[in-house]
């Protein structure tokens, strides 16, 4: 794994998004994909990327992939780091934390053509 791999997948709003989503709480891909308003083989690319990177760890239990991110890594110490000076990171990362403690709140689908900066 490069720095370089790390960066190109930081650079990509969506999987900032996703590195928010799981960084307090594991998901599984379909959960991660309902997030997002793009096909599911999309997300599935982004998230092969983030492991490729070293920012998430997956683990296939049944029939579903549960993502989660790496822990104490120089990436995921770069990840915790753009996911806050990232105005979108924040409320996601807030949201992950939640779900960690138990709290249930269902993610709000954006309306299409909503920026995903």
């Amino acid at each position: 794994m490069t720095m370089q791999l790390i960066f190109e997948a930081l650079a990509s709003p969506v999987r900032r998004k996703i590195l928010a989503y799981v960084a307090h709480h594991e998901l599984n891909a379909g959960e991660i994909a309902a997030r997002f308003d793009m096909s599911k083989p999309s997300i599935s690319q982004h998230l092969q990327l983030l492991e490729h990177a070293g920012l998430l760890r997956s683990e296939k239990r049944g029939k579903y992939v549960y993502y989660r991110q790496a822990p104490d890594t120089l990436a995921s110490t770069l990840t915790g780091f753009v996911q806050e000076i990232c105005p979108v990171g924040r409320p996601l990362r807030h949201e992950s934390a939640a779900l960690a403690k138990g709290a249930k709140k269902t993610p709000k689908k954006k309306a299409k053509g909503a920026a995903l900066a």
